[in-house]
């Protein structure tokens, strides 16, 4: 998938807010594979998300453990700042440490860890669809952040283009629409 939008109102974006739960189902081709279930919270300046996707129907046949992933860690000025990320799926861990004084991320997949310096901004699989809403109060074209899934650290380049107006089952929204970048142009 090459785009991603991103549906927020517009006071949505001033502070994060003190929780959020939401779930949805996974189609694919019109087949209902699945549901997903995430909850996002905030107190004292902490935040933690998580989430759990459960298959269904002749899917669960084959995935019968939901995939379950958790990120916890501070909330700054300038958005999350992740601390500690794990996910659980199909029998196999992984997890990431995010040590900010020291500026290094440890990695652990298969029981062994892996060290990398930790770049500024950097995020989680989880912590990074709750980062964007910190986005808005910033007026950058284009967004540039390092993303880890436990197992690798990978850098994404968006463009933002902002005021697109989409219309949904509820009203017309504006919104920030984040356009995935292969090339820097």
């Amino acid at each position: 998938m090459t785009a991603l939008s991103l549906l927020a109102s517009a006071g949505a974006y001033a502070a994060a807010p003190a929780s959020v739960d939401i779930t949805y189902n996974l189609f694919r081709n019109g087949i209902l594979l699945g549901t997903i279930s995430e909850r996002f919270e905030t107190a004292n300046g902490q935040y933690r998300a998580s989430s759990e996707a459960r298959a269904t129907g002749l899917f669960a046949l084959v995935q019968r453990e939901p995939a379950r992933y958790v990120s916890s860690g501070a909330v700054t000025q300038d958005g999350l700042q992740p601390r500690h990320f794990e996910g659980h799926h199909r029998r196999r861990s992984v997890a990431a440490d995010f040590d900010w004084p020291g500026k290094k991320l440890t990695l652990t997949h298969d029981g062994q860890p892996h060290t990398l310096a930790l770049p500024a901004g950097a995020q989680d699989r989880l912590s990074i669809m709750y980062q964007l809403m910190f986005y808005a109060k910033r007026k950058q074209p284009v967004l540039e952040v390092s993303v880890t899934n436990g197992r690798r650290l990978s850098h994404y380049r968006y463009a933002v283009h902002r005021d697109v107006t989409i219309d949904t089952p509820f009203k017309r929204l504006n919104t920030l629409h984040f356009v995935r970048q292969h090339a820097a142009d």
